[in-house]
């Protein structure tokens, strides 16, 4: 797409590492301390057992098997020469030290650029940033955290049973900061117990937060989660499509413009939901967005606070 309003994560790359780059998922038998019962039982309601993937290999293939043959299969279709190892399901910090380090230093493999870890607030520990900022220096492999903020409602995180706070989410992005680890942020904008004004304060705790990349998406009701007992139950009820397209706008007006955006929507298989995206194709969604704030002169922020920081500094 041209004249995209908004500084999109592929942008970025080009501009770190001179053409594009794809990520190659990597999954880990794992589960999370929200499930485990180490600060809670039965995950987030909108958790399925995948853990937050849906596409990816089998865990009895190894980190490098599983790297070389996404490799093989995203190389060759996208004729991509440079590619983030990217653990995705569940929480990807949650284990001890010595086994992180075997299944990170199984990336340093000279196509991998960055390294993106997804996992929660609660699992980032002083020890596991020590040992990757070690591993930054020695090969040159880039870092990123994915942390699910998802709003910053605490009534919200507490009916999305959670398991931690907006509190623990500040702590670990601080923490992060402190060792210039980049983070990127998951948000969805249409949880059915938020209003803009939290769409708004989202953005702008990431802002606050030096957050450099954004992932939003909406709310899917994936099949047999605490979430689509409540859908089935109609103890919830969705907003509508415009609705959503209207909180990406606004989120994007407020967060500042240097934000890399990973994504206006997410996606899941059909077969695997309820509920996803109003039965409208993901890339439909994102074309609207795209069409509504390029024909109103809108960008991403024009309403960011961090303006008027700037025009002080200027003068």
């Amino acid at each position: 797409m041209n004249n995209i309003p908004y500084y999109s994560v592929s942008e970025y790359y080009k501009d770190t590492y001179g053409e594009k780059v794809y990520k190659l998922p990597i999954k880990l038998s794992l589960t999370c301390p929200n499930r485990d019962g180490s600060c809670g039982v039965g995950g987030c309601i909108f958790c399925s057992e995948a853990g937050g993937s849906f596409e990816n290999l089998p865990t009895s293939m190894t980190v490098e098997e599983q790297l070389s043959s996404n490799k093989d299969y995203i190389g060759s279709r996208y004729k991509a020469n440079k590619f983030i190892a990217y653990f995705q399901n569940f929480s990807n910090t949650y284990m001890p030290l010595s086994e992180f380090k075997e299944v990170i230093n199984a990336c340093n493999k000279d196509y991998i650029v960055a390294i993106a870890v997804s996992t929660r607030s609660d699992c980032v520990t002083y020890d596991k940033l020590v040992f990757l900022n070690e591993f930054r220096e020695k090969t040159g492999i880039d870092i990123t955290f994915e942390l699910g903020l998802q709003t910053a409602n605490y009534k919200t995180l507490d009916i999305l049973n959670r398991g931690e706070s907006l509190a623990d989410f500040i702590r670990a992005a601080s923490l992060l900061k402190e060792f210039d680890i980049r983070v990127c942020t998951h948000v969805i904008l249409s949880l059915p117990w938020d209003g803009i004004r939290d769409v708004i304060e989202s953005a702008r705790i990431i802002n606050a937060l030096s957050v450099k990349e954004v992932k939003m998406h909406s709310l899917f009701i994936v099949k047999d989660t605490k979430l689509a007992n409540m859908y089935l139950n109609n103890e919830i009820k969705m907003i509508s499509k415009e609705a959503y397209q209207r909180n990406v706008i606004e989120f994007l007006r407020y967060l500042d413009k240097d934000v890399a955006i990973a994504r206006l929507v997410g996606r899941a298989p059909k077969e695997e939901t309820l509920f996803c995206n109003w039965d409208t194709s993901w890339w439909l969604i994102r074309d609207e967005i795209v069409k509504y704030m390029n024909d109103n002169g809108i960008v991403q922020g024009d309403k960011s606070k961090n303006k008027i920081f700037e025009k002080i500094k200027e003068d």
